[in-house]
């Protein structure tokens, strides 16, 4: 048994910094996303907005997709000034914060009943300083701390991702029904200062620092175009195997997501219900997940836990499926959001070990930021269609068949452990070729 599973989380979040930094990165970077569209749809909904353009405003979210189209120039330049102080990663993180609190404070200035168009401007401009922000949060987690610790701190990240969904959910909320939205908008501005603290205290990486020093600038194509290269090159044969599971690892989870809310309405559960089970008691068994994970991946190995990972989290459908044929009683609700959420938490983070061990120091923001567009794109799409899916063939149906996706990604992932499973272990080094 190794030292690091030997510990306990309050042993490692006293003796490393990183793990205590990555918490609090991790909360703001769980902050913006949610007040892009999710929260916001609220304070639209209150303004009379037309509920066609308040559709049309959930792609504002799009810039978390389109991320890695600007992810190689953060990995390959330096933030003004910041850079200089702070280093490249944490230069970039900071910069990159306090373009989410000022977009912040431009939504909660505004007013989405009389100047639509200021809301909407804001709130695009948001969504770019948020996907920056989980670039350079991501490059700086997988360069901070050597793979075999990359499930704990995958585990920290998801802990205060979490955590600052709930601040910029539900907090968001009671804000503003209490305050007013500009007062609820503004004070998650405030709460960035959190991740800032954390970014200043955090280590900048030794290897970051030492390619700062000594890397030529490239041109913009060539910087774009060089983490797709190298990964390619690097994977060889494998590449397509490797990205085609991570397209579809989390995709039933997607689909999922779209029809749970219209699953649990229609079983006539009240909000308070809804939010009592899947924001308290679902966030308490989401966080077991977190921990049973990062348990068990240096004690089974990553591929091990990938293939354990995607079987859990696509069969936990099933039980949403249940739920829809067995009807509303309070604890088959909790129950069946229960397994999901356990399942979705392990997969996520196992996801995350997985990607981080194909990311190159050298492109390991631009390189994490590809895969997981890649990973969100097939789902994004799809979960448009769900509901006319549901129409068709009800839920019942629906979450079995979205069960069923899984299936095609577990016999992918299976192969892959059987026949190379040492090329994606937890002590393979992220730059070395891999062995076909």
């Amino acid at each position: 048994m190794t030292e690091a599973v030997q510990k306990t989380y309050l042993d490692h979040l006293r003796e490393d910094r990183r793990y205590a930094a990555m918490v609090g990165l991790g909360f703001s970077s769980g902050m913006p996303f949610m007040l892009v569209y999710v929260t916001q749809s609220a304070w639209l909904s209150e303004a009379r907005v037309p509920l066609q353009l308040i559709g049309l405003m959930s792609w504002l979210t799009f810039a978390y997709k389109l991320k890695f189209l600007w992810a190689p120039l953060l990995d390959q330049f330096d933030a003004p000034i910041l850079s200089r102080l702070l280093g490249r990663r944490r230069g970039w993180i900071v910069a990159s914060q306090i373009g989410v609190a000022l977009t912040l404070a431009g939504v909660a200035f505004g007013d989405p009943g009389a100047r639509l168009w200021w809301t909407i401007l804001f709130s695009a401009a948001l969504g770019v300083a948020g996907a920056t922000q989980d670039i350079v949060i991501d490059g700086w987690r997988i360069n901070a701390a050597p793979l075999e610790k990359q499930p704990l701190m995958g585990s920290f990240a998801e802990m205060g991702y979490r955590v600052g969904n709930l601040a910029a959910g539900a907090g968001a909320l009671y804000l503003a029904d209490r305050f007013g939205w500009r007062a609820a908008y503004l004070c998650m501005a405030a709460l960035m200062a959190p991740g800032m603290i954390s970014a200043l205290a955090a280590p900048e990486p030794a290897i970051d620092l030492v390619a700062a020093r000594h890397s030529e600038r490239p041109g913009l194509a060539a910087a774009i175009w060089a983490p797709i290269k190298e990964l390619f090159t690097r994977l060889g044969p494998l590449a397509v195997p490797v990205l085609l599971l991570i397209a579809g690892f989390r995709m039933p989870g997607y689909l999922t997501g779209a029809m749970a809310m219209p699953l649990f309405k229609s079983l006539h559960f009240s909000d308070s219900e809804i939010a009592t089970v899947t924001k308290i008691f679902g966030f308490g068994i989401a966080m077991a997940g977190v921990f049973a994970c990062s348990w068990l991946v240096p004690r089974i190995g990553l591929m091990s836990s990938m293939l354990l990972g995607t079987v859990a989290a696509s069969a936990a459908h099933l039980s949403l499926a249940w739920l829809a044929g067995h009807g509303g009683e309070f604890w088959a609700f909790a129950f069946a959001v229960g397994v999901e959420a356990f399942a979705a938490s392990f997969a996520t983070i196992v996801l995350i070990t997985f990607m981080s061990s194909l990311s190159k120091a050298e492109f390991a923001g631009s390189q994490y930021s590809l895969m997981t567009s890649l990973c969100a794109m097939p789902g994004f799409f799809l979960a448009g269609f769900s509901g006319l899916i549901v129409e068709k063939t009800g839920f019942v149906l629906f979450f079995q068949l979205t069960s069923l996706i899984g299936l095609p990604v577990a016999l992918l992932c299976f192969w892959l452990w059987r026949h190379h499973r040492e090329a994606f272990s937890l002590h393979h080094a992220p730059g070395a070729p891999m062995e076909h």
